[in-house]
């Protein structure tokens, strides 16, 4: 299925905007850069491998050969990438529930934006600018964000618990197998496919 690979979705979407509010979206781009507690709610989300904006100039496009003919385009296009767990929607809700004035500071700029907050026309925006991902690349594609921090936690205990362990005595072993197991529980999901929904 387009724009999935596993537990992950791929997200690219693109907007034009006037050249002359570039500038001002750089200037808000670099504060934010700048300023890591404004990263904060975004990097809460934990389902978010990553998110990215991108602006292009107008006349920064790409040509390939001289024969290409030079564009004279009106626009610069703000070029947004994602890649997430769960499903579109999902994701949609999330980003107008917590990122609102983050996603109004940011696409304000674009044309014929309607604003992250009411959802419905946020998500009929983002599906009318949003291209698809025919392939993209994923290292663990049956697990979720939180499945690889979930491991990552997993392995930190089996090497403490193998540093700790070897000497104990058979009772004592046992006793610290058995709180070994209850520290880990949590973090013993299950890998596969993603959900299917839009």
């Amino acid at each position: 299925m387009t724009n999935i690979n596993g537990k992950a979705y791929a997200m690219n979407a693109i907007t034009p905007m006037k050249w002359w509010k570039t500038p001002v979206l750089r200037a808000f781009f670099f504060v934010l850069g700048l300023v890591k507690p404004l990263q904060a709610d975004l990097k809460n989300l934990s389902f978010i491998h990553f998110a990215r904006w991108v602006v292009v100039p107008r006349n920064g496009f790409p040509r390939l050969s001289e024969k290409q003919p030079a564009e004279n385009l009106r626009y610069d296009y703000l070029i947004f990438f994602s890649n997430f767990n769960g499903t579109w929607n999902q994701y949609i809700d999330a980003f107008s529930a917590v990122l609102s004035i983050g996603l109004n500071l940011i696409w304000w700029w674009s044309e014929k934006y309607p604003g992250a907050v009411p959802v419905t026309p946020f998500k009929e925006y983002i599906g009318r600018v949003q291209f698809d991902t025919d392939y993209y690349y994923n290292s663990y594609p049956r697990a979720a964000t939180n499945d690889v921090k979930a491991a990552l936690r997993v392995q930190d205990a089996v090497d403490q618990f193998a540093r700790t362990s070897q000497s104990l005595a058979l009772g004592d072993f046992e006793k610290a197998y058995v709180e070994f197991l209850v520290k880990v529980q949590p973090d013993l999901g299950s890998t596969g496919m993603a959900p299917v929904g839009t």
